[in-house]
């Protein structure tokens, strides 16, 4: 998306499944207060399928009162072409949404991916990482004998951003 000033944008990732105190609330709002006040942070992506997203939104939702300039921008890991119907219920609840043009045949890889784009358009990464959580042990099909351990896709977007060099913020630090 070309209109997003890095420099003021943050996104966010983290566990599918978080533990949602009110201590950790607190301190996601006292971060997204600094990021906004001090940082002039004036957008926030978000990804999708984590109670972390669904917290931040809330959060940076509620934040709109007292910030009516920040902007809630939905980057979508899958469907590139959306009807307009499910476009205007996105845009109820974000100031805009996107498909990254790069994605069209990333198949499963889609969340990681769309986690890439959006530490890419950012400065700050406001995260919810265990490093020592590990996903449920998979097989590859019914027929394979052995389970594997997939890796995180929370550690992949979180490796990722240190790569880059990004500003990272670990609400569980």
């Amino acid at each position: 998306m070309a209109d997003i000033d890095k420099e003021k944008t943050c996104c966010f990732f983290g566990h599918r499944k978080i533990d949602e105190t009110e201590e950790l609330k607190n301190r996601l709002y006292e971060i997204i207060e600094n990021l906004i006040v001090n940082e002039k942070v004036d957008t926030f992506l978000f990804g999708s399928k984590s109670q972390f997203d669904d917290l931040c939104h809330k959060t940076v939702t509620e934040m709109r009162e007292k910030h009516p300039h920040i902007k809630r921008i939905y980057v979508r890991s899958a469907f590139q072409y959306i009807p307009d119907w499910y476009e205007e219920s996105l845009l109820n609840h974000y100031e805009g949404t996107y498909f990254p043009e790069h994605m069209e045949n990333a198949g499963r890889a889609s969340y990681v991916e769309r986690n890439q784009e959006m530490i890419n358009n950012s400065k700050f990464c406001v995260v919810y990482y265990d490093e020592n959580y590990l996903p449920p042990r998979r097989r590859n099909s019914k027929r394979d004998l052995f389970d594997y351990q997939p890796k995180s896709g929370t550690a992949i977007a979180y490796d990722y951003a240190v790569k880059k060099k990004k500003e990272i913020i670990n609400v569980l630090n």
